[in-house]
């Protein structure tokens, strides 16, 4: 039996930080073992909100290295810029001949977005079209999403749906979803949820005087050194979790309760746990960083096998709608 096709995606639209890394990227890393995996950078979808082409272009690659750096493995998968498919913008346009306005009007991630103070274009309200086609296109059979995402994967299954009942046949495979229900909650600096819109977000790799100015100025409550500290309110500890074996966990938890032990102290802790957590991946940052050529030539040759699914699954579609070409 062949491996299930896994499918999943991510926007270039600035540096990564822990949100994107504990929400998506670290479960991409560990689905690359579980089926034929298609991971793409979405550069077509940063165009929604990014208006600036250099730095489109150093967001791309930069994605790119810091796959590579985290241990994405492009001998394991499919490892490719959304752009290097031409087909998934052929297909998205004749799933959106078929998309009611209606279903586009009921999505969430829309709304938010909006409501976030992106200006609302055709991009961003039909992203869900581009998203479908993105995932139909590879005969995706597993998209991992977390819950927030779920409607979006709804969606896809919706179109694919109704494309095979329009023109008479199972041409799109229908997705099924797999929701990630272990997707961490990452908070930011003001113990919101991390995320770049609110200015609160720490770097994957940030490093020195950045790295501990951000870890320092972590909001906490005004409890005394000496006062025992309740570990789950505290959004240092919520990081801690993150980085930290159980062991390590439970024994700093311990040390909330007990008192003596101030928000100051967790913090040195936690430096020091991100700073081995990514040691690693920063030296081969370094590396891909300097090798620039490499990464281009990796995504190049996943663009490439991406293309060929693309197109065994492309040209039937063609030929069901009636779409002729002549070269």
């Amino acid at each position: 039996m062949s491996k299930k096709t896994i499918l999943s995606g991510i926007t270039p639209s600035g540096r990564l930080h822990y949100g994107n890394y504990f929400g998506a990227m670290k479960q991409h890393l560990d689905f690359i073992e579980k089926g034929d995996a298609f991971y793409f950078i979405a550069n077509y979808h940063a165009l929604t909100s990014l208006r600036d082409a250099d730095k489109l272009r150093e967001y791309t690659i930069d994605v790119a290295i810091d796959y590579l750096a985290l241990g994405l493995d492009p001998e394991k998968c499919t490892f490719f810029a959304q752009s290097d498919v031409p087909q998934v913008n052929e297909l998205a346009w004749m799933l959106g001949t078929l998309c009611p306005v209606s279903l586009m009007e009921k999505g969430v991630a829309y709304k938010d977005k909006v409501a976030q103070g992106l200006a609302p274009n055709i991009g961003l309200f039909t992203y869900p079209v581009l998203q479908a086609a993105d995932i139909l296109i590879y005969h995706s059979d597993v998209v991992p999403v977390g819950a927030d995402q779920k409607q979006n994967l709804e969606f896809s299954r919706d179109l694919a749906q109704k494309f095979n009942n329009t023109f008479n046949g199972d041409h799109l495979r229908i997705p099924e979803p797999f929701i990630v229900e272990d997707v961490a909650v990452v908070p930011g600096i003001d113990g919101r949820k991390m995320s770049k819109s609110y200015n609160n977000h720490i770097f994957i790799f940030d490093r020195g005087k950045d790295l501990k100015k951000k870890v320092m100025s972590i909001v906490t409550d005004a409890t005394p050194l000496e006062d025992p500290k309740d570990p789950s309110k505290c959004n240092v500890f919520a990081l801690i979790k993150l980085f930290a074996e159980k062991s390590k966990t439970e024994e700093i938890a311990q040390k909330y309760r007990e008192g003596g032990f101030g928000y100051g102290h967790a913090k040195k802790e936690l430096l020091e746990l991100v700073t081995d957590y990514f040691a690693e991946a920063c030296e081969k940052r370094a590396y891909f960083e300097a090798r620039k050529d490499t990464v281009l030539d990796i995504l190049k040759a996943g663009g490439e096998k991406a293309r060929l699914r693309a197109e065994q699954v492309m040209e039937p579609v063609r030929q069901a709608t009636g779409i002729i070409r002549t070269h």
